[in-house]
């Protein structure tokens, strides 16, 4: 996750920046740098590859002096984690600096128009189109904040942005857009603060904003000024509670629901650096299976536990559609039982949250007595699970602490995609032009994602209407099956409430016994070669007098007249949409948790890791 650190205040503001990027290093990163605008009128730019500790060695105690700045800690996404990549950016002029998280989609367009228009691009980043936007229109006769306002309406993505410029003084101005990344306005005496996340600014202040979509701040030493659409906004701090555990939530009632919220940015820290888009390639640099391990394959197999397993399910479809590999999935506490035959030709796969859980663990050293090449999916650096492996694609969540896993569901997902480009790409199976259609829709994925979180009053009401029932079925086919199962899972682990997933193919052979008008089926049916086979077993669930809550995607009005409730998810390319369609289910099953009165955060009997059989 990128971290974003501002200031304008009385005092320097370097050691105050590096201070903040030093409390968000466990966001991890490839990169770091700061900008201050100097008190005569310099702008003062230090960044460069590799740790804090690097650049602060650097820096010394010969600090730009000046009292306002910003700074940024990057996990590269566009262009390798190099010196003249890192943020800050700026404009041709050096008017104008900016840092920034998230993914602009149509940078390459963007970038087309600046050329032409006579801009010179130093770095390989889809960020530095984000200055010579605002120099572009500042030369138009726009303030920064008009600029910044103006630019955000051309950007596509999601997005959380910081610029200052040295036409403007003691000013810096923020904007999110969508759900990549959060901004957090922190209210100092005569001082404030702007970062991405809260342990940056709580040595400050205990006062402050969370940025929503769409606003933009303009903040100076004394006066903090908000906006969305041109439109003054009037927003007032709230006191940010003392204990940690409380400060952490921020402005979410549960973990739960925060992290729920954080999935858009879990899946762009999860892409960056590893989806080279301009270059139409991936890059996992911590899978070091050697050219000999990479050619042996003939088949993968996948272990998992509870939602890992769910996502595992997802990733076998991955290993054949997209590397070409057979591919099956087993039952981690099962997997060491039956004597697998596996050996150096199978690539062992296991996803873990947290690498520690004991029957992964187990299911692991199983491959290993077997000489099978292993890579694990996990969000734990240095677990065991990453110890015995050869190979990690770390999910960059960041901590998770609410027990019922969400975006490390979505972030696991993400890392499968890219483990199964990586293995067709270095097998020789995918072209750069098949890789480029491969990694375009996950550009917009964090962004799709976003749209759908902002969805949330929606599926509050509708719990509402269901919170009362002890049954729930939920069916999908496909990709939508194991969907289908994290639905279901979701729903027991937090509501309490007897929930089961089943592929639809099986309802005639068993569950449509239970079909009534007390036990409502949530059918996924988005928009994908396997959609009319769903829309038949919605007829046979309305035959028996069922009620169907319907997950489809935007545009397909027919389940208006086939489903007693529709929840819409934006359209997105079909190997990709198991991760929006879990989102609505994840949200669902919140609040009616929150609605029968659980503990969402920790439900009873579970615990975030099982360490134990």
């Amino acid at each position: 996750m990128c971290g974003i650190i501002g200031y304008v205040g009385e005092q320097e503001a370097a050691p105050i920046l590096l201070d903040g990027l030093r409390r968000l290093e466990y966001r991890g990163y490839d990169s770091v740098g700061i900008a201050v605008l100097e008190k005569n009128g310099g702008l003062t730019i230090q960044k460069r590859a590799g740790k804090l500790e690097g650049l602060a060695a650097g820096i010394g105690q010969r600090w730009p002096r000046g009292r306002q700045g910003i700074g940024h800690t990057r996990w590269a996404t566009h262009g390798k984690p190099t010196d003249v990549n890192a943020h800050p950016h700026t404009d041709c002029t050096g008017n104008v600096v900016v840092i920034h998280n998230g993914i602009v989609e149509n940078h390459q367009a963007l970038k087309q128009r600046l050329l032409a228009a006579g801009h010179t691009f130093t770095s390989e980043t889809d960020t530095e189109v984000i200055p010579h936007l605002l120099e572009e229109y500042m030369r138009e006769g726009l303030d920064l904040h008009g600029a910044l306002a103006r630019a955000l309406g051309e950007l596509a993505g999601a997005h959380a942005i910081l610029a200052m410029s040295t036409s403007e003084p003691g000013t810096v101005v923020a904007a999110r857009a969508g759900n990549a990344g959060g901004v957090v306005v922190g209210y100092g005496q005569n001082a404030n603060y702007l970062a991405s996340d809260l342990p940056a600014i709580l040595p400050h202040t205990r006062w402050a904003v969370f940025l929503q979509d769409g606003e933009i701040a303009r903040v100076t030493q004394r006066e903090v000024t908000y906006s969305r659409d041109g439109l003054r906004l009037e927003r007032e701090p709230q006191e940010l509670p003392y204990d940690p555990v409380s400060a952490a939530k921020g402005n979410y009632k549960h973990f739960m629901q925060k992290e729920i919220a954080e999935q858009p940015e879990a899946i762009l820290d999860t892409v960056r650096g590893r989806a080279l888009f301009a270059e139409s390639r991936v890059e996992l640099e911590d899978v070091a299976l050697t050219r000999a391990q990479m050619e042996g394959i003939r088949r993968v197999v996948l272990v998992g536990m509870g939602t890992s397993l769910h996502a595992a399910m997802v990733g076998r479809y991955y290993m054949e559609k997209i590397a070409g590999l057979p591919a099956e999935v087993d039952n981690a506490s099962e997997f060491r039982y039956r004597e697998p035959l596996i050996g150096p030709d199978t690539l062992l796969v296991s996803v873990s949250q947290s690498g520690e859980t004991v029957d992964t663990l187990a299911a692991m050293e199983e491959g290993r007595r077997n000489g099978s090449p292993q890579v694990t999916v996990c969000n734990v650096i240095g677990s065991q699970a990453a110890r015995i492996a050869d190979g990690v694609v770390y999910t960059r969540c960041g901590l998770e602490i609410g027990v019922a896993s969400t975006k490390t569901y979505a972030a696991a997902i993400s890392a499968l995609y890219l483990l199964a480009c990586y293995l067709g790409q270095e097998r020789g199976l995918i072209d750069p032009e098949r890789m480029g259609g491969l990694l375009a829709p996950l550009a917009r994925l964090p962004y799709l994602t976003g749209e759908v979180v902002k969805r949330s009053p929606e599926f509050e009401r509708l719990a509402h209407l269901f919170f009362r029932c002890e049954n729930f079925l939920f069916l999908g086919r496909g990709l939508q099956y194991p969907v289908a199962m994290e639905g279901a899972l979701k729903l027991k682990e937090v509501s309490y409430i007897h929930a089961e997933g089943y592929p639809a193919g099986e309802m005639k052979h068993g569950p449509i016994a239970l079909i009534d008008r007390e036990m409502p089926v949530i059918a996924l049916v988005p928009r994908d070669h396997l959609r009319e086979k769903m829309m038949s077993n919605i007829e046979q669930v309305k035959a028996r007098e069922g009620t169907v809550i319907a997950l489809a995607t935007e545009g397909d009005e027919e389940l208006e007249d086939k489903a007693d409730h529709v929840i819409y998810v934006p359209e997105v390319a079909p190997l990709l949409a198991p991760v929006l369609t879990t989102v609505p289910l994840q949200l669902f099953a919140y609040h009616v948790a929150v609605r029968r009165g659980c503990d969402v955060d920790q439900p009873r009997n579970l615990a975030k890791t099982v360490t134990v059989e």
